[in-house]
């Protein structure tokens, strides 16, 4: 059985044709989404899920969900100044 990432990078070398019927810009898009998959992949393989796709989707999300936290506390932060 492969371990987690190289069945990670397996998974994702199969949405190469998908990818390759993006555009440019959504290509870039894809790939920094399939990063953060690899970013995760740790906690993915501890997951013991045997659908490496769903602990891509998580680690998409998480990444997302981060992203929305650090904006949230910027523009709270620009609000803030603003008033002042």
């Amino acid at each position: 059985m492969p371990s987690f990432r190289m069945a990670l990078e397996v998974e994702i070398a199969e949405w190469d044709a998908f990818s390759e019927r993006l555009s440019p810009l959504e290509q870039e898009a894809f790939d920094e989404l399939m990063d953060m998959c690899r970013v995760h992949a740790s906690a993915g393989g501890n997951a013991c899920n045997p659908v490496i796709f769903e602990p891509m989707a998580i680690s998409i999300l998480l990444a997302h969900q981060k992203k929305l936290r650090e904006l949230e506390s910027e523009f709270a932060r620009l609000l803030k100044k603003q008033s002042q």
